[in-house]
C-alpha cells in the first residue's frame, strides 16, 4: 500500500495542481480533505488550462476516483457550477467522484456574516467573502452547523433550518443593520434542489477510504491552502479556519497519515502572499512588481493581486517541519531567469537578535528584518530543459541552497506550466 501526500509550504498559491496532476497517473484515488471554494488550484492538462476550485485535480483523470472528504465545506452552488463546467469542456471523461456525508454546507448567512465581520475589522484577514470562516466556526461551535447528510434528508433539513435561519438573523442583523432578512423557505427550496442533483455523489466516505486503504489502493492527498495559513501553526490570526498544514490530513480525511509514504512539500521559487498578515521578505517595489508580472501572480479563485518578495527559507523550513515533509518541489523557476542577482532569505532579525525560529506571534513576526544570502542568477530560458544536470550553474546553486537551509532534499523542479515542464531528480519514485 502506497499513500502520498502533496502539501503546500508557504501561504498558499504554490502551483500544487499541476503536481497531483501529475501524480494522479501513480495512484487510483485522489483525496481533498480540507478547504472550501476559497482555494484555487491550475491544471495543464493536454495543453488545456483549467481552473479548479472544490473539485480535486484529479477530477480530469476518468479512471481515477476523487474523494471530496469530511473535512472540506461546500457550498453546493459552486460546486455544482464548477462541475457543470468540467462536464461541458471534457464530457464523461472525469473521474468517478464521491463527496462525504459528515462535510459541512455553506448557506448565505454564512457569507454575510463573514462579510459583516471582516468589514468591521480594523485590520482586515483578507477573507475572500465566500463564507468558508464562518461554516468552520458553526462547525466548531455545532448548534448552527448543518452536514452534507443532513440536506438530504427533507424534513431534518426543514427542523435544522428553523431552528438556525431565525437566530443567524438576529446576529446578522446586529452585525449590519441594513441586511434582509433570511427566508427559511427560500433557502429549504433552493438547497433541496441542489441536494437532489448531490445525491448520488454522497457516501461516507470515511469508511469508503479505509476500505480502499485495506484492499491497497493508492491514495493522493491534495492539500489546499498553504502550511502557513494553518489555523494552529500558521500566522495567526492572518491565515485561514483548518489545518492547512500536514497536520490536517487525517481529521479532514478520517485516514492515519501513518499509510503515507511520501509527504511532499510544494514551494514557489520565491514568495508570494495574498491578504493581510506580515510578509517578512515583500518586495514592494519594481523588483517584486517584475516578479507578480512574470508569474501572473494573481489569484485563481479572487484575482487578487498577490504580494511577492524574495524566498523565505525560514518560514518554509518551519512548515517543512510542521507537515514533516520528505521531499520538496520547487515550482516556477522559470520565473526568475531574468534576474540578475537573487535573494534568499537565511535567517531573522528581531529587536537587534538574530534568528532561524519561525516567531509564534504575529507582533514579532511584524519586526522581522530578513537576512539574505546573495547568488548570481541564470539569465536564461529553462522552460524547455528536461534534466536537471542540464539546468544552468547558478539555477542549481540556488536550488541547492534552498535545500539546504530548510534541511530537506529538493527532488522535483517545475519551469513551465505544461506537465512536460517538470523535473525528477534521478532518485525520485513517482
Amino acid at each position: 500500500m502506497s499513500a502520498t501526500s502533496v502539501i503546500g509550504l508557504q501561504w498558499g498559491d504554490e502551483a500544487k495542481g499541476k503536481i497531483v496532476d501529475l501524480l494522479t497517473d501513480q495512484h487510483d484515488i485522489v483525496v481533498r480533505y480540507l478547504g472550501g471554494n476559497n482555494a484555487g488550484h491550475t491544471v495543464v492538462c493536454n495543453g488545456e488550462t483549467y481552473k479548479l476550485s472544490l473539485l480535486p485535480s484529479g477530477i480530469l483523470h476518468p479512471d481515477k476516483v476523487s474523494v471530496i472528504a469530511t473535512g472540506v465545506v461546500i457550498n453546493p452552488k459552486a460546486f455544482l457550477s464548477e462541475l457543470d463546467s468540467i462536464v461541458d469542456r471534457i464530457g464523461d471523461k472525469k473521474s468517478e467522484l464521491l463527496i462525504s456525508d459528515r462535510a459541512h454546507i455553506i448557506f448565505p448567512y454564512h457569507m454575510l456574516e463573514e462579510a459583516a465581520l471582516e468589514k468591521s475589522r480594523k485590520n482586515p484577514i483578507g477573507t475572500t467573502m465566500r463564507g468558508i470562516g464562518t461554516c468552520y466556526r458553526d462547525k466548531a461551535g455545532r448548534t448552527h452547523a448543518i452536514r452534507m447528510g443532513d440536506i438530504l434528508r427533507p424534513d431534518y433539513f426543514r427542523k435544522r433550518l428553523e431552528e438556525v435561519v431565525p437566530q443567524k438573523n438576529v446576529i446578522i442583523k446586529a452585525l449590519n443593520p441594513e441586511a434582509e432578512e433570511l427566508n427559511v423557505d427560500e433557502i429549504f427550496e433552493e438547497y433541496s434542489a441542489y441536494a437532489e442533483r448531490l445525491k448520488p455523489f454522497v457516501i461516507d466516505t470515511t469508511a469508503y477510504l479505509h476500505k480502499a486503504v485495506a484492499a491497497g489502493k493508492r491514495l493522493l492527498f491534495e492539500g489546499a491552502q498553504g502550511s502557513l495559513l494553518d489555523v494552529d501553526h500558521g500566522t495567526f490570526p492572518f491565515v485561514t479556519s483548518s489545518n492547512s498544514s500536514g497536520c490536517g490530513i487525517h481529521n479532514g480525511s478520517g485516514v492515519s497519515e501513518r499509510i503515507i509514504s511520501c509527504m511532499i512539500g510544494i514551494v514557489k521559487a520565491y514568495t508570494t502572499r495574498v491578504g493581510g498578515g506580515p510578509f517578512p521578505t515583500e518586495l514592494d517595489d519594481e523588483v517584486g512588481e517584475l516578479i507578480r508580472k512574470t508569474g501572473n501572480e494573481y489569484g485563481t479563485v479572487t484575482g487578487r493581486p498577490r504580494r511577492c518578495g524574495w524566498f523565505d527559507a525560514i518560514a518554509t523550513g518551519y512548515s517543512a517541519r510542521i507537515s514533516g515533509v520528505d521531499c520538496i518541489t520547487v515550482a516556477l523557476l522559470d520565473v526568475l531567469s531574468e534576474f540578475e542577482e537573487l535573494k534568499i532569505c537565511e535567517a531573522y532579525e528581531i529587536d537587534g537578535v538574530k534568528t532561524t525560529d519561525f516567531p509564534s506571534h504575529v507582533e514579532d513576526l511584524r519586526k522581522v528584518i530578513p537576512v539574505y544570502r546573495s547568488f548570481p542568477g541564470w539569465q536564461s530560458d529553462i522552460t524547455g530543459i528536461t534534466e536537471y544536470d542540464d539546468l544552468p550553474e547558478n539555477a542549481r546553486k540556488y536550488l541547492d541552497a534552498l535545500e539546504k537551509i530548510m534541511g530537506v532534499p529538493v527532488e522535483i523542479v517545475s519551469v513551465g506550466p505544461d506537465r512536460k515542464q517538470t523535473i525528477f531528480k534521478k532518485n525520485f519514485i513517482k
